[in-house]
């Protein structure tokens, strides 16, 4: 019940979100904190030796309530299991990269252990299989260049043992990433093969419960600074002018299979389970504030527009670069690990809360500047506004439906309040950065 009132959430957030603002019908519906913060994630390494006596501090401190971690032929889950014992997380277990045979049982195995100890979150297919060799299944070697039927029916078998497994089976099942890179058509751009579509594996076969995007928020197409860079990589439809959800379900881009039209994108269910950037990408333009700056909105622009779970690479740096929350020596955290702390500190809230109300509200601002609102367990209302200016601020006027106190929260600062006034209206500061407005009647 509590996973249909959030898609159902998801799916109010999507078709409101062609307006900046909301004031018909009695206001925007607020969705709930709890599931905000549990769509947050981040990736870690504990299969390839990452200590999860370190981790787990990281994780306590910036409020990260699940992680992912790839299986990498390291069949051992004690580590996951103490990073969980340790910090509470719940993980997202993936095959792997180079999946062979052997994977498949393995990650079978590893869940179940995750499970007994109430630590598993979901399972994943395997992990880019355009890269890393691709996948060795049933005698024969896929993806990459080479045909993807090997990964087709690995991912296929991996969903049927889920669904049939007595422990595993109410466990959602991620689709595969990098699905546009498919070579042959074999269906992977669908949930499940429909009727109509023309594909090499029969219709009706059934890969995920949920798809899967590596939408990093540059992309050598759309290098440099730009305005609204998270918020587009975000998008269900074809603007998104990163490598998102249009280019591996919609229409792939390798080789331009036919997938989800535009309306059914808006409505898929769907998860990001890798993202972020590196300071000093974008040829240095990057800098550890940006960086920051993108990691709070991401969270904020993804869940807005219909994403359930969002998984930044990554916690820590590592050889992959400076992506992380923390320096790779496990205790020097960037401005992004502060940011964090705060933010999820403000927004933390121990329960769902299934009885929503409504907020009619307006503001102005240019097409930078977003909005999403929350509802607390408590019955408190959250309206955080966020810009996503490249450069520069600009002045946003809100106006609500009636005289309330508001506490003005900025999470770049502080855990308490910048300001606390009543009134129906309120002019903010906005760049690049959210404020998180506590409203009370």
């Amino acid at each position: 019940m509590q996973l249909r009132i959030h898609n159902l959430c998801m799916l109010m957030m999507i078709l409101a979100a062609a307006t900046p603002s909301a004031a018909k019908n009695g206001g925007k519906k607020a969705c709930s904190a709890h599931d905000f913060i549990q769509s947050i994630g981040v990736c870690v390494h504990v299969q390839h030796g990452q200590d999860p006596d370190l981790l787990a501090p990281m994780l306590q401190y910036t409020g990260i309530p699940n992680v992912r971690d790839a299986i990498d032929k390291h069949y051992d889950s004690r580590g996951l299991l103490r990073l969980h014992q340790l910090s509470g997380c719940r993980i997202l277990l993936c095959a792997g990269s180079g999946a062979s045979d052997e994977d498949l049982p393995a990650t079978l195995a590893m869940a179940r252990q995750l499970h007994r100890e109430g630590a598993l979150l979901a399972i994943e297919g395997p992990n880019e299989p355009n890269n890393f060799g691709g996948v060795r299944y049933q005698g024969e070697h896929g993806g990459a260049g080479r045909s993807w039927l090997p990964v087709a029916r690995f991912q296929r078998d991996l969903y049927q043992q889920v669904k049939a497994d007595e422990e595993l089976k109410p466990y959602l099942v991620i689709g595969i990433s990098e699905t546009g890179a498919q070579t042959d058509n074999v269906g992977l751009q669908f949930l499940t093969i429909p009727d109509t579509a023309q594909c090499l594996m029969p219709a009706g076969t059934v890969y995920a419960d949920r798809a899967n995007v590596h939408n990093y928020m540059y992309h050598p197409s759309w290098n440099g600074l730009a305005d609204n860079r998270v918020w587009m990589a975000a998008s269900p439809r074809s603007d998104c002018r990163v490598d998102g959800i249009w280019g591996n379900h919609g229409r792939t881009w390798l080789k331009h299979h036919p997938g989800y039209s535009e309306e059914q994108l808006d409505r898929l269910p769907r998860w990001t389970t890798e993202t972020g950037v590196r300071v000093g990408d974008a040829d240095g333009l990057v800098t550890e504030r940006i960086q920051a700056c993108h990691y709070l909105n991401v969270f904020l622009a993804q869940f807005s527009r219909g994403w359930e779970r969002t998984f930044i690479y990554e916690l820590t740096d590592d050889g992959d670069g400076t992506f992380g929350f923390y320096h790779a020596d496990y205790r020097t955290p960037r401005l992004a690990a502060h940011w964090m702390h705060r933010f999820t500190g403000i927004l933390r809230d121990e329960k769902p809360h299934s009885s929503r109300k409504r907020l009619a509200y307006t503001h102005t601002g240019s097409s930078c500047i977003h909005d999403l609102l929350l509802q607390k367990a408590d019955g408190s209302l959250w309206l955080i506004l966020w810009g996503e200016r490249a450069e520069g601020e600009e002045l946003v006027t809100l106006t609500l439906d009636g005289k309330r106190k508001i506490e003005v929260y900025d999470p770049t600062v502080d855990t308490k309040p910048q300001r606390t006034l009543q009134g129906k209206s309120l002019d903010l500061k906005m760049a690049d950065t959210p404020l998180i407005l506590k409203l009370e009647k």
